[in-house]
């Protein structure tokens, strides 16, 4: 036990992460309130709609209770739970989650109906929405280093790729773009 702390200590691994592993409720609780906005608003990012993403954080706490006890360190916790949403969001999207609210009703504002602050927001709106329309590892790509304003290599440790490819993922996404938006 003692050389195990010693190996958490080496790796980096905050006591509370490491008392959740074990089966600690109260760490447990602990760590989910310290990182429960930061869940909602990673899962709101690929979702775009607030009760998707309400959803998706609620799933993702259920499965850190069994899922906590596989970290080792080796990244980032913020990096190892970037994953565990993503994975989510896609579990989701293949179940056939709800379309977003907010675009649909963008659907129904004609332009002249808007005011010029709002114009902007639709626009940076169905951009994102065209973003989350791309191929799944464009949107993961795209959204990270323009959503996240992450480092090519910080994007690159989450998707579990390589620097150059996530450039390339980017690359591509904004070809795409362009025809979309």
């Amino acid at each position: 036990m003692a050389e195990r702390a010693g190996v958490d200590q080496v790796l980096g691994i905050d006591d509370t992460i490491t008392r959740a592993a074990k089966g600690d409720r109260s760490a447990f609780a602990a760590l989910i309130a310290q990182h429960y906005d930061f869940l909602y608003r990673t899962a709101y990012k690929w979702c775009g709609n607030r009760e998707d993403a309400e959803d998706v954080a609620q799933d993702v706490c259920v499965k850190l209770a069994t899922a906590i006890a596989g970290f080792d360190g080796r990244s980032a916790f913020t990096s190892w739970l970037y994953r565990i949403v993503l994975n989510a969001v896609r579990d989701r999207q293949r179940q056939g989650a709800r379309r977003s609210r907010q675009v649909e009703a963008l659907a129904h504002v004609s332009d002249a109906q808007m005011a010029p602050e709002q114009e902007s927001a639709t626009t940076q709106s169905q951009v994102w929405e065209a973003v989350r329309m791309l191929p799944e590892r464009q949107r993961d790509a795209v959204l990270l280093v323009y959503g996240e304003d992450m480092s090519h290599a910080a994007a690159a440790v989450i998707m579990g790729v390589r620097e150059a490819t996530v450039s390339w993922y980017v690359h591509e996404a904004k070809k795409a773009l362009k025809g979309l938006v």
